[in-house]
């Protein structure tokens, strides 16, 4: 469990680093920012983990989530752009 709230956390942080790394103007809000880094952040660390990339607690793990947070704002911006 506190792993889970310790990697809620993470994804507010890297979620809000993603967003001033990714280049581009986003429209998004704070709570979709937060939604999409917690996601990046969980998505990066199961799947570093599950591939043996890294272990748990590495510092390799925050850049991985960065990395997932920017990806997942691409993605979301993408599909954002194209329905409207």
């Amino acid at each position: 469990m506190l792993s889970i709230l310790g990697t809620i956390v993470v994804g507010l942080i890297v979620g809000l680093i993603a967003r001033a790394l990714k280049p581009g103007n986003d429209s998004l809000g704070f709570i979709m920012t937060t939604v999409l880094g917690i996601a990046g952040a969980f998505a990066a660390k199961y799947a570093g983990i599950a591939t043996g990339f890294y272990k748990e607690g590495d510092v390799v793990g925050w850049i991985a989530s960065i990395v997932g947070a920017i990806v997942l704002l691409v993605i979301y911006g993408l599909i954002t752009k194209k329905s409207s």
